[in-house]
């Protein structure tokens, strides 16, 4: 696979990255830690370099399993993980947090659940509206410069955020999710990214699945499963929402190719400092993903994606009202 670069920083990684997060949390029951770790270095083996996991996957437990899977082929990959949030004594999520102090004990902690000696790409998972911006930029510039972090990414940070950060420290990427299903970022996000030359890398770009076609309108998610808590997969808006997946099915089939194969290669053809990272944990799914890579969709085949996607209005919020306050717009 031909790299793409992220940022202005010359950032090289594969075109398709690896989300982590379903592997330790969101999605169900964690698999035998062994069958991750042999699934990992698989996907090196595929031609990943890019791994994204954070501090609040578990917590804690995926970037302890993305460190062991990669530390014999540390020199090879990119690894992308996340501070922003607090925990409580038990160790569970409980609000969001920059204090610089707390940036600095968090990368800590990183570095040693990753076994690694930098941090390739931090990225602050969610904006703290307490701290300024400007004094996050500036503490992981102070942990550049020292070392432990190669380069300083965003996440779910709105237009005027982006810029007071980059300001103080070049933003290599921004991270939010962006598909056929979620194309908010198009208004002003992706014209402000290539303006500042800071590469995009969409989360969830199948829609949590949605965008594979494995749904339908009696598909029920199960214990531990956060689909089962988001407004748009409640069974009314699933089952409007897939009239969607209905119109992308069918270029898919006059491609020979996937629903989930045709929406990563719209993302690819958006732009080329675009990197999409779609999370999966079953090796078959992880090499129908990467064969988006090859499939060559003509502006005939965009036009038509595009028009589907426009002529239905996807029903649901992507989060519950509480989350959906920790977005920075």
């Amino acid at each position: 696979m031909n790299a793409r670069t992220l940022g202005s920083q010359d950032l090289q990684v594969s075109p398709l990255g690896l989300g982590c997060m379903g592997m330790s949390s969101g999605y169900g029951p964690r698999p035998p830690r062994d069958e991750m770790i042999t699934f990992l270095r698989a996907a090196v083996d595929r031609g990943v370099t890019l791994f994204d996991t954070a501090e609040v996957y578990g917590p804690f437990h995926n970037e302890e399993l993305v460190g062991e899977a990669l530390q014999p082929v540390r020199d090879d990959v990119v690894i992308a993980t996340k501070f922003g949030f607090a925990y409580d004594d038990n160790g569970n999520q409980a609000g969001v947090t920059s204090r610089p102090d707390d940036i600095r004990a968090a990368v800590d902690g990183s570095l040693r659940r990753l076994r690694t000696d930098a941090i390739d790409l931090l990225y602050q998972h969610r904006v703290d509206p307490d701290v300024p911006i400007e004094d996050v930029a500036g503490t992981v510039k102070e942990l550049i410069e020292a070392g432990k972090v190669r380069h300083f990414g965003m996440s779910e940070a709105g237009v005027a955020t982006i810029r007071r950060a980059h300001a103080v420290q070049p933003v290599t990427a921004l991270q939010s999710e962006y598909s056929l299903f979620w194309r908010e970022p198009e208004d002003e996000i992706l014209p402000a990214l290539e303006e500042l030359g800071i590469g995009f890398v969409p989360f969830s770009p199948l829609g949590r699945g949605f965008l594979t076609g494995q749904f339908t309108a009696g598909t029920e998610f199960g214990e531990g499963d956060m689909r089962a808590s988001l407004p748009r997969f409640e069974q009314q808006a699933l089952e409007a929402n897939l009239a969607l997946v209905d119109l992308v099915t069918e270029v898919a089939q006059r491609k020979n190719a996937t629903v989930g194969q045709v929406a990563l290669a719209w993302l690819l053809a958006q732009q080329p400092w675009i990197v999409p990272i779609p999370g999966t944990r079953r090796l078959e799914r992880l090499e129908e993903n990467l064969g988006a890579v090859q499939l060559d969709l003509t502006a005939d085949d965009l036009a038509d994606l595009d028009h589907a996607s426009a002529s239905v209005q996807v029903q649901g919020d992507r989060y519950p009202e509480a989350m959906q306050r920790m977005i920075d717009r």
